[in-house]
């Protein structure tokens, strides 16, 4: 399937059952990158703008950029009440962006959907000198706790091509270096939990672009193991689902 749409039937469910991220990023990217509200970052995979959020509420000019149409939307809708953002339509590999016009360029969940040649010449282009790219990924722990165990199990089992997407996830040190260039790259990370009730489990199962959805073959199925995994893993109508949020930051050359 083309990258670019293999969200567009998740759209409402990728609002409600995806995690944010933490807010410990802007705070990091101040101290170590110069960030500052005078800023102007571009969120490229911006989708319904969950990365994008943090540096709107921090004050910097965002604008994101979403190849896809009903992720687009959603993201223009999602932030309409931030002043200081812009959605445009356009792709990792051909942003719709003068030279050298932005400080920083983010990405969120996304560098594994692009083209990483082509949009690192893109990256490279539209930064200012002495810009920084910043790279994100909120990775699930799939360990640690039986609800952890559980939920991955559920992906193994009725996932269309979840080992394909979770190979293809799996960002290597080479790739980064690549990415990068000759330039020093730094990696951190931040614990992240996102508390999920019934509905909102549902929601974040059915995000995930290798998921059965209805009428499908094995949704029934599916949705009744999802149903056992609250019932027996709930504590006060939520379960937790655990991440480390990955940061990587650099500035290209």
């Amino acid at each position: 399937m083309d990258t670019t749409v293999r969200f567009t039937d998740r759209v409402d469910n990728y609002i409600k059952g995806r995690p944010s991220y933490p807010k410990d990023i802007v705070s990091l990217l101040e101290r170590k990158c110069g960030l500052t509200r005078s800023s102007t970052v571009a969120d490229v995979g911006c989708g319904t703008g969950l990365l994008a959020e943090l540096f709107c509420d921090y004050g910097s000019r965002v604008l994101g950029v979403e190849p896809n149409a009903a992720m687009r939307e959603a993201g223009r809708q999602y932030l309409s009440r931030y002043p200081n953002f812009e959605m445009l339509e356009g792709t990792a590999e051909m942003i719709p962006l003068p030279g050298t016009s932005v400080d920083f360029i983010t990405a969120g969940q996304a560098l594994h959907w692009f083209n990483q040649k082509e949009s690192r010449h893109e990256f490279m282009r539209i930064l200012k000198p002495n810009g920084w790219a910043v790279l994100v990924w909120n990775d699930r722990q799939f360990s640690g706790s039986k609800f952890a165990e559980d939920y991955e199990r559920l992906l193994v089992q009725f996932g269309t091509d979840y080992a394909e997407v979770h190979q293809r996830g799996k960002i290597t040190a080479n790739s980064l270096e690549q990415f990068f260039g000759n330039s020093e790259f730094v990696k951190t990370s931040f614990p992240n939990v996102q508390q999920l009730d019934h509905d909102g489990l549902v929601a974040r199962v059915l995000s995930a672009s290798y998921m059965p959805t209805e009428g499908q073959p094995n949704y029934a199925a599916m949705m009744e193991e999802v149903e056992r995994m609250f019932r027996e893993n709930q504590k006060d109508g939520t379960v937790p689902v655990k991440y480390d949020t990955r940061v990587y930051y650099g500035q290209m050359s």
